[in-house]
């Protein structure tokens, strides 16, 4: 670094080289020495002009190369002073200092979002030696070599790009920040409203954003704002947010009574809640209530319930009977979810009703359509009628699934229809298969109504949704075609996939248990079995559960594939093979205790 006093000197030696000073020689004889003087100037006047000249232009671009080969006197580049520096001290400077922020991520914004660009990956770099190159080339004017030694110089460092490499890293960076535009939501469930807020589309403009990046880019750290297309939601935040705090907390607030003039109901918070939703239209933030939820609300168990009486389905006579449906008077469902809001918004929160002539919800027709008409499926399984408690389990379950109707595309659930297995729901404690072991359980036997639910499914062609065979082969059961139960974990169920409904019937009697299915027959429906394979012979156990019970041992464990296969019976339509495959474990010699 050079110091200020070394500056004066460059200076005045500059000074000096523009207005030369000449001083006279002294001499002891005055005359003669102005004869002299005059006779010299006479003799050769072009030699001492001459010299002179080249004095002063020597003078001069040595000055100027002195002054060039110099870093000005007040230089700077990104806040790094490097003034009066040569050039290996100024780029000794610039690569300690300036270099490190060269390699700092280049902060960016698209559409007031932040980002970084790594500087590396995108071919971005501080060129120290074009930069210092740039200060100390040759100078001869005179006024930019004053300006050198006096101005301020802040400089502008050379700052290379790779085009190529900065376009790949924008289009990834384009990946990250683009956007649709999503509208934002309000969502009812729980009792509560959600907001969701909305978010702009956005775009970026990839060329632009190269452009700009490479034009802007500077060792300041200033975020560069990148060019991209916004595209607004239909609902603006302040729009959706100012919507919430006046309509849709008005909706919360409190119930809404309904009044026909005679008669009077009541809607609660959450029924409202639950019929809400909300919506965009045109442009415009909007709720609306569902008018048969409201009517749902509304009328069970109030005044406002209908008089009209369903059509039913039932076993008269050991067979299906149609009790026909009857019109009735009901409160007018259409536009009542709006009749509902437009009460939410007022101080005694009322809203004025109708009744009206209602048909039932099942009518006759209905009914009659479903087709439920002729006995489709029997299947039956023998069973020990000695155990009198088991017995009471099967005559309760039997008594449960019988007149249950599944129509077209519903599911059965066994555990839906038989649940809770509780003392309380008339089930008893009975013998169970638990972890390969015998045991006992409340609604021990119901096994058994799942194997005949599970039959019946089977041989009417439904889909088998869910369902698990025993660990053991019980032989009173069809190989690899029966299904165990057990509440909370293991349940029975199958899909009605025909487009009629289905009457279930079963019932104890003797020593067997009976189940039929009435509707119309669509599939028919034919099985093979593989047989019994890779049989395994009983081991000795030990079983230590408190309730165990101790057992022989004897039939061996195997395998066995199911193959079903399902056509229409008018040829219409032909479903995949069906197969399903099945180990069971032998019947272990069982010993109560630990293995000694």
């Amino acid at each position: 670094m050079v110091d200020t006093s070394t500056e004066r000197q460059h200076l005045y030696a500059f000074e000096r080289t523009l207005i030369p000073v000449q001083t006279p020689p002294q001499d002891s004889n005055p005359a003669a020495s102005s004869n002299k003087k005059k006779s010299k100037s006479k003799a050769k006047p072009w030699i001492i002009g001459g010299s002179c000249a080249v004095a002063l232009t020597a003078a001069y671009f040595g000055a100027a190369a002195v002054i060039s080969s110099q870093v000005p006197a007040n230089a700077s580049v990104a806040g790094v002073n490097i003034g009066s520096m040569n050039k290996d001290e100024a780029q000794a400077e610039l690569a300690k200092v300036a270099t490190p922020l060269a390699q700092k991520p280049v902060a960016l914004k698209v559409n007031g979002k932040d980002y970084e660009l790594d500087p590396a990956k995108a071919g971005m770099s501080l060129s120290i030696e074009n930069t210092v190159n740039d200060l100390t080339t040759y100078e001869v004017n005179p006024v930019k070599l004053y300006e050198r030694l006096t101005n301020d110089y802040k400089v502008t460092p050379d700052l290379e790009v790779d085009q190529d490499k900065l376009k790949t890293q924008v289009e990834a960076l384009a990946k990250k920040a683009n956007a649709k535009a999503t509208e934002g939501t309000i969502e009812f469930a729980d009792g509560e409203a959600k907001l969701t807020k909305p978010a702009d589309g956005v775009e970026l403009n990839t060329d632009d954003a190269v452009k700009k990046i490479s034009d802007d880019w500077s060792l300041d750290g200033a975020a560069i704002e990148l060019p991209a297309d916004v595209k607004k939601p239909e609902v603006s935040e302040n729009d959706l947010q100012a919507f919430y705090d006046d309509q849709v907390k008005a909706l919360l607030k409190d119930k809404v009574t309904l009044d026909s003039g005679d008669k009077k109901a009541t809607v609660s918070t959450a029924d409202i809640i639950s019929a809400a939703t909300y919506s965009a239209k045109d442009g415009k933030p909007a709720l609306t209530l569902d008018d048969k939820k409201l009517y749902n609300a509304a009328t069970k168990g109030t005044d406002l319930s209908s008089t009209a009486k369903d059509a039913k389905i039932t076993l008269k006579d050991g067979k299906p009977s149609i009790t026909k449906s009857t019109n009735g008077i009901s409160l007018e469902t259409d536009g009542l979810g709006a009749k509902v809001l437009a009460a939410t918004a007022t101080a005694d929160r009322t809203a004025t009703v109708k009744m009206t002539e209602t048909e039932a919800d099942f009518t006759t027709a209905d009914a009659e359509k479903l087709g439920v008409k002729e006995p489709i499926v029997d299947f039956s399984t023998p069973y020990p009628a000695s155990d009198t408690v088991r017995t009471k389990n099967l005559k309760a379950g039997s008594a449960r699934v019988t007149g249950v109707i599944v129509k077209p595309g519903e599911q059965f659930s066994l555990l839906k229809t038989l649940g809770p297995i509780t003392e309380a729901n008339g089930y008893y404690t009975s013998g169970v298969v638990e972890n390969g072991f015998s045991s006992e359980a409340v609604g021990g036997g119901l096994s058994q109504i799942s194997t005949q639910m599970y039959n019946v499914g089977f041989l009417a062609g439904y889909d088998d949704i869910t369902h698990k065979p025993h660990s053991r082969w019980f032989d009173r059961y069809p190989a690899g075609r029966e299904a165990t139960l057990w509440e909370g974990q293991v349940d029975m169920v199958w899909q009605n996939n025909t487009p009629y409904g289905v009457m279930v019937q079963a019932w104890v009697d003797g020593d067997a248990v009976h189940t039929r299915l009435w509707s119309t027959k669509y599939w028919k429906v034919t099985q093979k079995s593989s047989g019994q394979y890779n049989k395994t012979d009983p081991e000795t156990k030990y079983n230590n559960a408190e309730k165990c019970v101790s057992e022989s041992g004897g039939q061996k464990g195997f395998t066995i594939d199911i193959t079903r296969y399902r056509e229409a019976i008018d040829g219409s339509k032909k479903l995949p093979a069906d197969k399903k495959t099945w180990t069971y474990s032998p019947w272990n010699k069982i010993v109560c205790g630990e293995k000694p």
